[in-house]
C-alpha cells in the first residue's frame, strides 16, 4: 500500500505542475484560453489512449515490470516540459506525460486485486487513490517557491526527479504476492468480449461522466482563483491544500465506509452504491461556487466536492474488481479510464471555447460539474442493477 500510495503521489505531483504554473506561464509566454485549452486536452487525450495499451500490458506483464517502465516514461516526459518554447511544445510534452502517466492506476487496482480480499478492496483503494491529493499538495508547497527562486523550468525538473527515487524503492522491495499464481491464458478476455459486457459498460460510464470534472479541478482552479479572486502563484497553497486535504479524507472515508457496510451484512451492491450516491449528492453544491462572495466560500463548496470525488472514485474503481475476474481487471480500468480522458479532452477544449467566449465566466462549466455524478449513478444502476460478476463467459470470449 504504502508503494502504491506513493507512486499515486508522484504521478500527481508531475501533472499538477503545470496547472499551478498556468496563471504565471499565461502572462509570460501570451497563451490564451484557448492555447492553455489545447495543451492540457492533449494530456487527456495521449493519457486515454495509454490506459488502453497500459491496462493490457498490466494484465500480461504484470504489475513489477509493467509500472516500472510507466514511470519511467512519464518521469523523463515530466522533466521534457523545462525544454518547451512554445504551444506546440508543451502539447508533446503533455501528451507524453500522459502515455506515461496512464500505468498507474490499472496497476494499482489490480495490484490491490492480487492483494487484497474483496471486504477490503474499497478501503485499500481508497488509501492509494489518497496519493493523487497528496500529490497536489506536494506540488503547491513546492512549486511556488521552486519556480520563484530558480525558475519554472527547475519547477518540472525538480518535481520530476522523485520519480526516480520512487522508481528505486519499487524495484528493491515490491514482489508479486506469493499465492498469486499465473493468470491463465482464459482469463485475459479479449477487449471484445469485455465490450460485450454491461459491467464494462457501467464503468465506461461512471469515468466517461466524472473524470472530467476531476481534471477540471487540477487544471483549472488555479485559474479559476486567479480570474476570480486575484490568487497567485505564491497564494495558492493555502486553498489548494485546504481542497486537496478534503479530497484525502474524503478518498479514505469512502472507501472504508462501503467495506463497513459490507462487514455489516450489506449486500456489495448495496454498499457499493449507496457510498456513490452519498458522493454525487455532495458534488451538487458545487455549481455555485463562481457565485460565491468570497474566496474561501469558493473554496469551501469546491473541498466538498473534491472530497465526494476521490470517495466515489475509491468505489467505482472497487466495482470493477467486484464484477470482473483478475485477469481482467486491469483491463476494464483501462477501457475505462480511456472513455473518461477522452470525455475529458472534449469537456477540456469546451471550457477553453467558452471562457474565450464569454471572457472567463465559469457559471456553465461549473453546472456541468454539479449535475455530472447524479446522472453517471442514475445511468450505472440501469445498466447493472445488482453489481453481479461476469466471469461466466468471459474466459471463453463469449
Amino acid at each position: 500500500m504504502a508503494l502504491l500510495f506513493g507512486a499515486t503521489t508522484v504521478n500527481y505531483v508531475d501533472r499538477q505542475v503545470l496547472g499551478i504554473l498556468a496563471p504565471t506561464l499565461t502572462r509570460e509566454l501570451r497563451w490564451t484560453e484557448t492555447d492553455y485549452a489545447a495543451i492540457v486536452s492533449w494530456f487527456s487525450i495521449a493519457y486515454g489512449v495509454g490506459l488502453l495499451v497500459m491496462g493490457r500490458v498490466m494484465d500480461w506483464i504484470g504489475v513489477r515490470a509493467g509500472l516500472a517502465l510507466a514511470v519511467l516514461v512519464w518521469s523523463l516526459a515530466a522533466m521534457g516540459h523545462a525544454l518547451a518554447r512554445t504551444v506546440a511544445g508543451f502539447g508533446i510534452a503533455r501528451a507524453l506525460l500522459g502515455a506515461g502517466e496512464s500505468g498507474n492506476f490499472p496497476a494499482a487496482v489490480k495490484a490491490v486485486a492480487e492483494w487484497f480480499p474483496q471486504k477490503e478492496r474499497a478501503l485499500a483503494t481508497g488509501i492509494f487513490n489518497a496519493g493523487s491529493n497528496v500529490g497536489v499538495i506536494v506540488a503547491a508547497l513546492l512549486v511556488p517557491s521552486i519556480a520563484l527562486g530558480l525558475g519554472w523550468r527547475w519547477a518540472f525538473l525538480a518535481t520530476g526527479a522523485l520519480d526516480l527515487l520512487w522508481l528505486a524503492l519499487w524495484l528493491a522491495l515490491y514482489r508479486a504476492p506469493n499465492r498469486e499464481a499465473p493468470v491463465a491464458d482464459a482469463e485475459r478476455a479479449p477487449w471484445r468480449a469485455l465490450l460485450g459486457r454491461r459491467q464494462t459498460w457501467a464503468f465506461i460510464v461512471g469515468k466517461a461522466m466524472t473524470d472530467p470534472v476531476w481534471l477540471f479541478y487540477l487544471f483549472w482552479l488555479p485559474k479559476f482563483l486567479d480570474a476570480s479572486f486575484g490568487v497567485r502563484l505564491v497564494g495558492l497553497a493555502a486553498p489548494l491544500v485546504v481542497i486537496y486535504v478534503a479530497a484525502d479524507v474524503g478518498s479514505i472515508t469512502g472507501g472504508w465506509l462501503s467495506g463497513a457496510l459490507i462487514k455489516r451484512g450489506w449486500s456489495v451492491n448495496r454498499g457499493r452504491k449507496t457510498a456513490l450516491l452519498a458522493a454525487a449528492l455532495c458534488v451538487l453544491p458545487t455549481m455555485y461556487a463562481p457565485a460565491a462572495g468570497s474566496m474561501w466560500v469558493a473554496v469551501g463548496i469546491v473541498s466538498v466536492a473534491a472530497g465526494a470525488h476521490q470517495w466515489w472514485s475509491a468505489n467505482l474503481f472497487t466495482t470493477v474488481s467486484d464484477m470482473f475476474p483478475r485477469g481482467a481487471v486491469a483491463s476494464v480500468v483501462g477501457i475505462g479510464g480511456c472513455a473518461g480522458l477522452f470525455s475529458a479532452f472534449g469537456l477540456q477544449r469546451l471550457t477553453g471555447a467558452i471562457l474565450q467566449a464569454t471572457g472567463g465566466n465559469y457559471g456553465p462549466i461549473f453546472a456541468v460539474l454539479g449535475l455530472a455524478y447524479v446522472g453517471a449513478l442514475g445511468l450505472i444502476h440501469l445498466l447493472v442493477p445488482r453489481l453481479e460478476p461476469a466471469e461466466a463467459s468471459l474466459a471463453a470470449g463469449r
